[in-house]
């Protein structure tokens, strides 16, 4: 004699992914966004392992704005791009405290004896900013980017890394080497869901004394989840353009690049992150 199936049987293991998305609908919508949603109950509070994961993300964005550039590691990277020895340069903070202290400080050089002057377009400053970490992770392949899409259409200077540098210190090097355009690739302050955002600043014709209102950002650079180095280097070199066709960089110059059609809707778009 057999007995009748158990409906049991027919069911999925506890464990399988499809059961799991049946526990948790939260779980399809939290692989679409870095935001914290969903996190679910424990009694009265959230569960364990989303207090720990809470309690790690200060912790990388402190270590991420702690790391020191390797620079050395750094430059052999750069160099080997082909836009020349990079040379290196410091900012009048002399340590990582008094850079988070004296802001500053940061925005201007120890010295920049030895950047040559030679009135090239355009300018790249490679800044650590408040995060190191992301120049290490992005700034090379970010520049590789930049210089396809600017497809040998502009003479650039060798570039340039500023150590304990703010944003405005591009200013002072870019009026130092004579370049028309400086573009400061620097690490944005972290934050609670990423540590590792490149950001993009644009200043047509540098020099000391510039204000934000005078820049442009590209912001939140950290593929895959952030804005890509291709469509970053297309609207940089879109701005590059704009810039010097409209003779100014700031709030008077747009970013045609987004217009309708011409990115990804997917595309995360760079919201603009203030690290001056």
């Amino acid at each position: 004699m057999t007995s009748a199936p158990n409906p049991r049987d027919a069911r999925e293991p506890c464990d399988s992914p499809d059961s799991r998305e049946a526990l948790d609908p939260w779980d399809a919508l939290r692989r679409t966004t870095q935001a914290r949603i969903g996190l679910g109950r424990a009694g009265n509070s959230l569960p364990t392992s989303r207090v720990l994961e809470f309690s790690a993300a200060p912790a990388a964005a402190r270590d991420a704005v702690h790391q020191p550039l390797d620079v050395d590691s750094f430059a052999a990277g750069i160099a080997e791009l082909g836009l020349g020895k990079p040379i290196c340069v410091s900012s009048s903070a002399r340590t990582r405290g008094e850079y988070l202290r004296r802001p500053d400080l940061g925005r201007s050089p120890e010295t920049l004896e030895g950047l040559p002057h030679g009135g090239a377009d355009i300018g790249l400053v490679l800044a650590d900013g408040l995060s190191p970490r992301a120049l290490v992770d992005h700034g090379t392949a970010m520049v590789s980017a930049l210089v396809a899409a600017l497809d040998g259409r502009f003479t650039i200077a060798p570039p340039v890394i500023a150590t304990q540098a703010r944003v405005a210190m591009g200013d002072h090097i870019g009026q130092a080497l004579g370049v028309q355009t400086v573009l400061v690739i620097i690490g944005e302050r972290p934050g609670l869901s990423v540590a590792d955002s490149l950001g993009i600043y644009l200043t047509y014709h540098p020099k000391p004394g510039r204000s934000d209102a005078e820049r442009n950002c590209i912001s939140n650079i950290h593929p895959p989840e952030g804005l890509s180095y291709a469509t970053a280097a297309r609207i940089a070199s879109s701005l590059v353009d704009g810039a010097r066709a409209l003779g100014a960089s700031g709030v008077s110059l747009k970013d045609t690049s987004r217009a309708p059609g011409s990115l990804d809707p997917r595309e995360p778009r760079g919201i603009g992150s203030e690290v001056a």
